[in-house]
């Protein structure tokens, strides 16, 4: 399926403009909308890539840029995690929100947009701001690759609105495996429906194939994972 992409900005409630990476399906039909989450190194080649193989398997996809109170336009070094974390400390949890409403409220007045049928994707820092986006947005589901402090979110899992997908790198020496058992049992004591994999043989950052931790293996399975999961519930 081919796509067409192109860049639009957003008024966000807080006054600020938010640019966003738009990639949908070259087609006259109605297709499910996905809001998707970025790494803590900005709107990327590899985001960018991930929102058009989305967008290929037949959803409208925005890839908002969280970082654009503090770094508008600007993407990290992939390999330099120290100098984006001023970035991601400056991150309000109401920002996020009103981010995260822009962009659903842009989904909402598409014409090539099932209205009904949106979700969210994220990675990393991106993963933990699809849990918010679970239980800020009325979304039909969600997925979270390795993202850090949601084990810390247990008071919002009872708001949450979709089934969530959750994936984690076993040798992750950020994420541990009690952070792990943290998300499930809190997944479970509030009985919202979950999925939860982990990959044993694979590290943080398992999908980023321009990252050092790259696993082929376990990116091809949870993007095939994702892939399902998406086509069941949207």
């Amino acid at each position: 399926m081919q796509t067409k992409n192109n860049g639009i900005v957003l008024q966000v409630a807080d006054g600020t403009l938010m640019n966003a990476y738009i990639t949908a399906p070259d087609g006259d039909k109605t297709y499910p909308g996905i809001i998707l989450l970025q790494e803590a190194f900005g709107i990327t080649s590899h985001i960018r890539s991930v929102a058009d193989r989305i967008a290929c398997e037949g959803y409208v996809v925005i890839a908002p840029e969280l970082f654009h109170r503090t770094a508008p336009g600007i993407e990290f070094d992939q390999n330099n995690l120290p100098v984006v974390m001023e970035h991601v400390t400056a991150m309000k949890l109401e920002q996020q929100q009103d981010d995260l409403r822009a962009c659903y409220t842009w989904l909402e007045k598409q014409d090539n947009v099932n209205k009904h049928k949106i979700g969210s994707i994220g990675y990393c820092m991106g993963g933990r701001v699809s849990f918010i986006a679970n239980y800020t947005l009325p979304l039909s589901a969600c997925v979270s690759y390795y993202g850090s402090g949601i084990q810390n979110m247990s008071d919002k899992v009872k708001d949450l609105h979709a089934p969530h997908l959750f994936f984690w790198g076993g040798l992750d020496q950020h994420i541990l495996p009690e952070h792990v058992a943290a998300v499930e049992a809190n997944m479970k004591q509030g009985g919202k429906p979950y999925v939860n994999v982990v990959f044993s043989y694979a590290n943080h950052a398992f999908n980023n194939d321009q990252r050092a931790n790259y696993n082929a293996d376990a990116s091809r399975e949870a993007w095939a994972m994702s892939m399902a999961f998406f086509k069941n519930k949207l």
